[in-house]
């Protein structure tokens, strides 16, 4: 599964700063609205210390960490919904990410123009989405229309979802998101079907100012508030410095975070914070000496499922799974070590992958 996460949020509060600084894609930054117009696309490889161990055990040739996608949407506005700013076009490339991360100016700058002559990280929140749920609410208006018109043939096929979309319908008019409303597995199949915007697991980003981390100050104190609130992630980071630090070295670099207060870099948090969001784990492959690799899966994934992530026949021929957790592995230090000690398990169709394994498939081809 790649995880792809949308960086939205108004005007001028530092997505493509932070995108850059994730990504060293060199998207475009200006101090005006709608630089971005067509999303900028960054492949990112996550770094993991598990990995980086078991590489050094095994010594492979390729060393594949499993990687985000990190799309750089243009500044929502309102309006949006009915296409101020281009405001269509944005929101159509919302609708193909996995997760929303919303970042929330926290920063005070005369310099850098706000949409507003107050800066509130509320009220900047709620605009966003006040658009994505006018967007939703457009949808739902062409699926009923739509679904009303099949219905005139067969009534009795269609009155269920109309009674739930109307109910839907009226949910979002009263400012609520479709991610509130209450619906059943089949029903959860009709939504998903529209791709609503206001369904989508999201997490917030507090982009401040370096002199106030690692906290944020009180302007992201507002942020993490309604974050907790919302039982949602929330990151805080200076997407600047992090731009800045692009071109010091590593060490340097990890040594200035530090300095900061800061345990990881803006990357880390986001990547991390992402993948609690989409209930996403790792798990690591050692094809002998040639490749170590890692990958990403839902948590509750059986083995057969995992081993087709790698290669649909090898789920389709799985035999067992040979598996040492990385725990085990870490604590003894070698494959054989942990295998002397009994720690190395073959395990069937009904096994659920553990965050952290290390795994070998057996499969006919």
């Amino acid at each position: 599964m790649s995880l792809e996460i949308g960086i939205v949020g108004l005007p001028n509060v530092g997505k493509s700063t932070l995108f850059n600084a994730l990504t060293n894609a060199g998207a475009q930054v200006a101090n005006y609205p709608f630089t971005t117009i067509e999303p900028n696309v960054g492949v990112v490889p996550m770094s993991d210390s598990r990995l980086d161990f078991v590489a050094a055990l095994i010594k492979p040739q390729n060393v594949i960490p499993s990687t985000a996608r990190f799309v750089d949407i243009a500044g929502l506005v309102r309006g949006a919904h009915r296409g101020e700013g281009l405001g269509n076009q944005f929101l159509g490339h919302i609708r193909d990410v996995d997760a929303i991360a919303m970042v929330v100016r926290c920063f005070e700058d005369e310099n850098v123009a706000h949409v507003d002559a107050h800066l509130d990280p509320v009220v900047d929140i709620e605009t966003i989405w006040t658009e994505l749920v006018l967007a939703d609410l457009e949808v739902l208006e062409r699926r009923i229309e739509k679904v009303h018109t099949s219905a005139k043939a067969k009534p009795r096929e269609y009155a269920a979802e109309i009674q739930w979309l109307e109910g839907l319908y009226a949910h979002l008019e009263g400012g609520k998101r479709a991610s509130t409303f209450v619906s059943s597995d089949r029903e959860s199949e009709w939504a998903a079907a529209m791709a609503l915007l206001t369904t989508k697991p999201y997490l917030y980003i507090a982009n401040v100012d370096e002199a106030e981390l690692p906290t944020g100050g009180s302007l992201a104190e507002v942020v993490q508030g309604l974050a907790k609130q919302e039982g949602v992630q929330v990151a805080v980071l200076c997407a600047q410095t992090e731009m800045d630090l692009l071109e010091w070295d590593e060490q340097d670099a990890a040594d200035y975070r530090a300095d900061l207060g800061c345990e990881e870099s803006g990357l880390q948090q986001l990547v991390r914070a992402g993948y609690s969001v989409l209930g996403l784990i790792t798990f690591f492959t050692a094809t002998g000496t040639k490749t170590v690799q890692a990958w990403a899966i839902p948590e509750g994934t059986k083995a057969p499922q995992a081993a087709g992530k790698i290669h649909s026949d090898m789920e389709r021929g799985f035999i067992r799974a040979e598996v040492v957790s990385f725990e085990d592995l870490y604590q003894y230090g070698t494959f054989a070590a942990a295998k002397e000690h009994g720690l190395q398990r073959v395990e069937g169709r009904d096994y659920v992958i553990a965050d952290g394994d290390i795994v070998h498939f057996r499969f006919n081809v």
